[in-house]
């Protein structure tokens, strides 16, 4: 009787469920498609160091072991749970057929419970006594988070219970066929001996209850994730498979020429690729990605585990309505649950995608939205009208004649590469604020001096040089970006570019890995790297002491989207009697200066100013000087420092740091910074 009751609870469970994922799957359907399948290997090597290995759970170690064993534990777990199915048609039925590997597998099975069983109650104490900030995110969020970790809990207990009553009821604790290792189960085991007492049918009654308990609990729980924010624990592994495996610097492209485009950018769910909704399923409501974003951080609406959230949101709404082909009821993404000042609050620092431990990309997403408002309603923040404006007519976002672009340059003797009939071997990317603004201006005239002191033959493309794009890019006017980028690309390769160091990390990164889609395949270097070489080769020599405290800001754009961290470290290392201080964000966990995603030309009319909050943190570290190796970063810090009244602190770039430290030995170099 028992078996026929499970055989129907097991049917109804499992084809309740697979109607489920089929509803799920078939969701995904439609949205955009989206190649996600080269390089399995790469994809598994994701899977197995990010899904399996928690690495980026790590990153916070608390939360992240607690994490680790939780999940490791109904990896572990399944086994047990397998076996549980298996009583259900005999009572004695088990996996002691592996033999000797039945014992450790046991053993394994206790700890893991012992040891989710305390990650649970941790993480209940985090989310209900200690009050985590990012866990706050909403009551329908927290009554999921409670119920599921109370499920995960009431399974191990049910598991541990069911077990030692079993074993209680065992006439032998060997292994052998029908029989548990009550030695191996060391906690069940324990738990049994205070059950002896017990009349045999009271404990034989109560191993069946634990049995129904244990295994209703891990089929209700099973039927409960597809409508719950831990649908994750489905989907996780699968989004970090399709993660997307080009350059971290790369936004998608629109095929602007598309015939059949009737809209570009993303207005509502179908608009947005699968995978992006696939995003939306996978986002646990962690926080992490809130909790180090610099514009929810300083009270901006902008809340990326929001915009996902929003977007599953969205789906589960939609999704049945045009399945069925009716008209969807209810808002639409953007304007209905994306306001416009969510958008335009993110800086594209990525560091929501850099903590996110099941790799979803946010920023992708925000920016398709950026390109609706932009591409198809004309709404953008008025700011933006300027630098439109001006990039269309002055090719950068300043408005400066683009004739005046090499003015910087001038008695510097400078190369430009029309000039010298492209006979140089390295290409200096001035970029706009190199050109145009005037504190820049410095460092471009440094760097160019550390150059042509180190002997390296090089040129700039002078007026012919235009804005990457990044700026319309970032904000999503891929029509102007793209007419830039083509444009650029067709100056480089009409003088034969090979390779270019570029002062600018927004700059770097564009030219590094957008440009090779539009035909301009370049070996790019920032300039960090490349005085880095000209030290190691021995072509600048540092000869003066520098006495002095000093911080450094990573630039995201250089930090976080292509990993560049040591390259600028190492050289101030090598700057005799300078000291490196960290701040308490930096490298990875870098703090953003507030300039990114066009947010430099944007005036930041809500809440604390993000510059202000990185400059405080700078400045507890009590610098002489503050670092940078970004033009925005350095305008943002310079801003800071000077609202903050630091008139004792400086703010510098890497490129002149080198060139005090040269004492100015080399003509050339101090020349240009004349």
């Amino acid at each position: 009787m028992k078996a026929i009751l499970f055989s129907i609870v097991l049917i109804a469970a499992f084809a309740f469920f697979a109607v489920n994922v089929r509803r799920l799957v078939s969701y995904l359907s439609l949205g955009k498609g989206e190649s996600r399948s080269d390089h399995p290997a790469n994809r598994m090597g994701n899977v197995l160091s990010i899904g399996f290995g928690q690495k980026k759970l790590l990153r916070e170690p608390l939360a992240g072991w607690m994490h680790f064993f939780i999940f490791w534990g109904f990896v572990v777990l399944l086994a047990a749970i397998l076996e549980a199915f298996l009583q259900g048609f005999g009572e004695n039925l088990s996996f002691a057929f592996l033999g000797v590997l039945y014992g450790p597998l046991v053993f394994l099975q206790d700890l893991l419970a012992l040891l989710v069983t305390v990650s649970v109650i941790i993480a209940l104490f985090r989310r209900n006594i200690a009050h985590v900030k990012r866990l706050r995110f909403s009551k329908h969020s927290q009554f999921d988070a409670n119920l599921i970790l109370v499920m995960i809990l009431l399974i191990m207990v049910s598991m541990v219970l069911q077990n030692a009553f079993h074993i209680s009821v065992e006439e032998t604790s060997s292994v052998g066929s029908g029989t548990l290792d009550a030695r191996a189960r060391f906690l069940s085991s324990a738990v049994a001996g205070m059950l002896v007492p017990l009349p045999y049918h009271v404990r034989f009654d109560f191993f069946q209850t634990f049995w129904w308990t244990h295994v209703l609990l891990v089929l209700g729980f099973l039927n409960y994730l597809p409508y719950s924010k831990h649908l994750h624990i489905g989907s996780s592994l699968f989004n970090v498979y399709f993660s997307k495996l080009t350059p971290k610097g790369r936004l998608k492209s629109l095929d602007l020429e598309a015939e059949n485009a009737g809209k570009f950018g993303a207005a509502d769910m179908e608009d947005l690729t699968w995978k992006q909704l696939l995003d939306g399923y996978t986002c646990t409501e962690c926080g992490r990605c809130d909790s180090v974003c610099p514009a929810n951080i300083t009270g901006k609406p902008l809340s990326p585990r929001k915009i996902i959230t929003d977007i599953r949101q969205r789906t589960m709404e939609k999704a049945p309505a045009l399945l069925s082909g009716q008209v969807a009821d209810g808002k639409p993404l953007v304007d209905g649950y994306i306001a416009e000042d969510e958008l335009w609050a993110c800086t594209t620092c990525r560091a929501c995608m850099e903590e996110c431990p099941v790799t979803i990309e946010h920023v992708d997403s925000i920016v398709d939205m950026r390109r609706y408002l932009v591409l198809n309603e004309s709404r953008f923040p008025s700011e933006l009208a300027a630098a439109y404006r001006n990039l269309e007519n002055n090719y950068t976002v300043w408005a400066f004649n683009w004739r005046d672009r090499a003015k910087w340059a001038e008695g510097y003797n400078v190369p430009v590469a029309s000039d010298v009939n492209d006979s140089f071997d390295v290409l200096y990317w001035v970029g706009c604020a190199g050109s145009f603004d005037m504190r820049y201006q410095k460092v471009a005239r440094a760097f160019a001096g550390l150059m042509s002191s180190a002997g390296v033959k090089f040129a700039i493309l002078g007026n012919e040089e235009k804005c990457t794009g990044d700026p319309a890019r970032r904000s999503g006017n891929e029509y102007l970006a793209q007419t830039l980028m083509k444009e650029n690309v067709e100056t480089l390769n009409r003088h034969k570019v090979k390779k270019i160091v570029a002062t600018c990390p927004h700059c770097y990164n564009t030219l590094k890995n957008e440009y090779p889609e539009f035909g301009g395949n370049y070996e790019v270097i920032h300039h960090t790297e490349f005085i880095t070489q000209l030290l190691r080769d021995g072509k600048l020599k540092l000869t003066s002491e520098q006495s002095r405290r000093l911080t450094y800001h990573d630039s995201c754009y250089i930090g976080r989207y292509n990993g560049i961290y040591d390259a600028p470290r190492n050289i101030v290392g090598r700057i005799e009697g300078t000291e490196l201080v960290e701040m308490k964000r930096s490298r990875d966990k870098g703090f953003c200066c507030g300039a990114g995603g066009a947010r430099m030309w944007m005036e930041e009319k809500i809440g604390k100013r993000v510059n202000i909050e990185r400059v405080e943190e700078a400045l507890s570290t009590k610098p002489d000087v503050i670092a940078s190796a970004c033009p925005f970063c350095m305008t943002m810090l310079t801003d800071g420092v000077k609202a903050k009244e630091a008139t004792d602190v400086q703010v510098k770039d890497i490129a002149e740091l080198v060139l005090e430290a040269m004492n100015g030995t080399v003509p050339a170099a101090s020349n240009l910074t004349n």
